[in-house]
């Protein structure tokens, strides 16, 4: 299985009622809003975009790690680690801050 099925499902949950768009990507899932990726799942972690400005700080939280494509870690998208959004509640606040971050940006 590419991603957590029951991932899917609470993230799909968090997003009810925002224009969002699931879509495989990166051997995953993404999540975008308006067109900008705002959350996903990544080889069992949650990916999370956030403002970059704010990247160096949330590495320093429990279960965050810099999130990289071919080597190269990618500022202001981060991993979490399935414990660091086991609650419901934790789910929702990384959700919430990847769409916050992807209504700051452009349509696409």
């Amino acid at each position: 299985m590419a991603y957590d099925l029951k991932f899917a499902e609470r993230v799909r949950a968090e997003l009810q009622g925002l224009p969002f768009v699931e879509k495989k990507m990166f051997g995953g899932l993404g999540y975008l809003v308006n067109g900008n990726m705002a959350c996903g799942w990544y080889k069992n972690d949650m990916v999370v975009r956030i403002d970059p400005a704010k990247h160096d700080a949330f590495l320093k939280k429990k279960y965050v790690k810099p999130f990289s494509l071919r080597g190269k870690p990618m500022k202001g998208w981060l991993l979490v680690e399935p414990d660091g959004y086991k609650t419901a509640k934790q789910l929702s606040a990384w959700v919430k801050l990847g769409v916050e971050y992807a209504l700051t940006l452009p349509p696409k």
